[in-house]
């Protein structure tokens, strides 16, 4: 097996997906593993694992687009958006119907200025978020903009004063489905919340190629550095010349379309990420 690779987990629920890493680790007996994209304990689905060299390339392929199954809980707040959170208030939302419930879920798609939920990981004065929410402190988190390229309910169940809504969410890194939840609640005047989340793509990482995390063996194989770029960004090959002056991390005198772009050497390994201009953003040789 190499000693440097991608793993695509299909993370289990009640895992963090700092315990997967664990697990990986001890399976594959390598302490140098890490994660792109943090899956609550509730969610389930795609989690990209890097392992060894491969962890440099995690912060990139964080960065792309990801797709969602969720349900929303409409009727209910809670303390951290979704359901393991307390209740924080409510409304009876039983007799809301799929038309008046389109019309919220309207305004959440395309270029929106959304809040990130209270139990975030984004850092405030260099803690987490969540940290701070669960020891207690009041967080607020400013508005920043996100892309929901798709918001759209599947199916539509009320039972007493709550109504589930199953939806598919198609959107850009750093958009929160839980705020999506919370946000369709309070346009409905019900409050709402996630009882269930399953991201089932991060940009060309699908569950098509996801392992579950039981079925992890040390013999499993990685995905190539290389074949991960190709799923992840515009790929130039280059002959020896250019592999040397990049181990020496030079710029390159080439055409990089993008930023980055993969570089891949003369025996077919991925060799450092490249920006526009020619200059190195990573050296992975």
């Amino acid at each position: 097996m190499d000693s440097a690779g991608i793993l695509v987990i299909d993370k289990p629920a009640g895992l963090t997906s700092h315990q997967v890493v664990g697990r990986v680790r001890r399976v594959l007996g390598t302490r140098k593993v890490g994660h792109a994209g943090t899956l609550d304990p509730m969610a389930t689905g795609v989690l990209i694992v890097g392992v060894n060299r491969a962890t440099r390339l995690l912060g990139h392929l964080a960065l792309h687009d990801k797709e969602y199954r969720a349900t929303i809980r409409l009727g209910r707040s809670t303390s951290t958006d979704d359901a393991e959170g307390e209740p924080t208030g409510g409304a009876p939302a039983g007799t809301l119907g799929a038309d008046e419930i389109e019309r919220a879920m309207a305004p959440l798609r395309g270029e929106i200025m959304q809040v990130p939920s209270t139990v975030s990981a984004i850092k405030v004065d260099g803690r987490r978020a969540y940290a701070r929410a669960r020891a207690g402190e009041e967080v607020q988190l400013a508005a920043r903009p996100v892309r929901v390229t798709r918001f759209e309910a599947t199916a539509v169940a009320s039972s007493g004063d709550f109504c589930d809504v199953d939806v598919e969410v198609e959107c850009s890194s750093g958009t929160y489905v839980r705020a999506l939840a919370r946000d369709l609640g309070a346009t409905l005047g019900v409050g709402g919340h996630l009882t269930r989340l399953r991201r089932t793509r991060i940009g060309g990482y699908g569950l098509n190629s996801a392992i579950e995390l039981d079925a992890l063996e040390p013999t499993t194989p990685l995905m190539t550095m290389a074949a991960a770029a190709r799923l992840s960004f515009p790929v130039v090959e280059v002959g020896p010349d250019e592999a040397r002056d990049i181990g020496f991390g030079r710029s390159l005198a080439i055409d990089i379309p993008s930023s980055p772009t993969g570089v891949v050497g003369p025996e077919g390994d991925l060799l450092a990420l490249y920006g526009v201009g020619g200059r190195p953003i990573a050296v992975l040789a």
